[in-house]
């Protein structure tokens, strides 16, 4: 038994019980014998934008995609949504220490048009069916590749949409037919109205919405992931791409300069926000704290990062957020990271399914 003893968010009670595995807010029989921990305990972290299984060579190891996922736990984060892998990776749901992943299938994209080896490459005219079939293999979403550089157009390459707008369209419905929320990655402008018109469930990344698609995009509910660090890295894409897409590079750095302002107005919209770290190839595991840190620093206010990062995240995404008798997730520091957000970096404990996972090590 664990006793947690000083503010539980999001409800603010200064003291709650872990009881085989389940949280109560009823002191139970027994509790003078439970373990305490003391602090600001909230529901653990979500990171929606994460590749466990994927490294700088595609597909890891088993060993290295249970580091990776043991890594992530270590942060906090109890709940992830995979949003993406080349491989099966259900074998690690039975796995001890390690988060509850919300698995999505692989990416689909066509050819030529992402990176090598990650996503499926399909013709336009296969995605209803194809997306269906990735509907099944995931966990009630699905990842969908919305636009991506056109290398063949020479120097006036850059970024457009994948698919036609009615092929779209045909596609999410055929995903929602299915059971299955669609995810899709966007940097630019173009491909927003489409989406709009596919009835999209999520945008991630979303850097090129202007404030009308902003406005819109709050009115229907639809949720996005401003992924921070990975828009920090527009600026070394944009110098890649140099001479050879001098038009592509031009966007990608405007989109990089603008990232402050464009963040804090998706917030002052009043966006439904996920939060992300994008680990995988090119972003290290266990970054979602620097995620949410960057995120601030970009204009969007602590309190609306930290609700996104776990209960109202987790509430978006179907899971329960320390209500009594659910599952016990549970990230506990030393002061309220709404107002320190550097505390974020040590957490004091995390508890996944009323375990007790990682705990700091006392300073000497």
């Amino acid at each position: 038994m664990i006793h947690l003893s000083g503010t539980i968010l999001p409800g603010e009670a200064s003291e709650a019980w872990i009881v085989d595995g389940v949280i109560t807010y009823t002191k139970p029989a027994g509790a003078s014998a439970a373990t305490t921990i003391a602090g600001v305990a909230m529901p653990g972290l979500v990171d929606v934008h994460c590749h466990i299984g994927l490294g700088a060579d595609l597909v890891v190891s088993r060993e290295d995609a249970l580091g990776q996922a043991r890594d992530v736990l270590a942060t906090g984060v109890t709940l992830v949504r995979d949003l993406g892998v080349p491989a099966d990776m259900r074998w690690i749901d039975g796995e001890p220490a390690t988060p509850t992943i919300i698995h999505c299938g692989t990416h689909i994209a066509r050819p030529k048009r992402y990176l090598r080896g990650v996503s499926r490459d399909i013709e336009p005219a296969e995605l209803p069916s194809v997306i269906v079939e990735e509907a099944q293999r995931g966990d009630g979403w699905v990842k969908l590749v919305g636009d991506w550089i056109d290398r063949s157009r020479g120097a006036d390459s850059d970024l457009e949409p994948l698919w036609p707008r009615d092929v779209l369209v045909d596609a999410i419905q055929a995903a929602h037919e299915a059971g299955a929320r669609v995810a899709v990655h966007t940097f630019g402008t173009d491909t927003i109205d489409d989406l709009l018109e596919a009835g999209v469930d999520d945008i991630e990344h979303g850097t090129g919405m202007t404030r009308d698609q902003m406005s819109e995009v709050a009115a229907r509910g639809i949720l996005v992931t401003p992924t921070a660090n990975q828009v920090s890295t527009f600026a070394d894409i944009a110098r890649q791409a140099g001479q050879k897409y001098p038009v592509y590079a031009e966007r990608m750095m405007r989109m990089f300069e603008n990232r402050y302002e464009h963040m804090a107005a998706m917030a002052d919209a009043g966006i439904a926000l996920l939060m992300g770290s994008d680990s995988g190839s090119t972003l290290a595991y266990g970054t979602l704290p620097s995620e949410l840190q960057a995120c601030v620093s970009v204009g969007i206010p602590a309190p609306t990062v930290l609700a996104a990062a776990s209960w109202e995240g987790r509430s978006r995404l179907g899971y329960s957020s320390l209500e009594e008798g659910t599952v016990a997730d549970v990230v506990i520091y030393e002061s309220d990271p709404r107002t320190d957000m550097s505390v974020l970096d040590r957490p004091v404990a995390v508890i996944r399914a009323g375990t007790l996972v990682s705990e700091a090590t006392p300073e000497v």
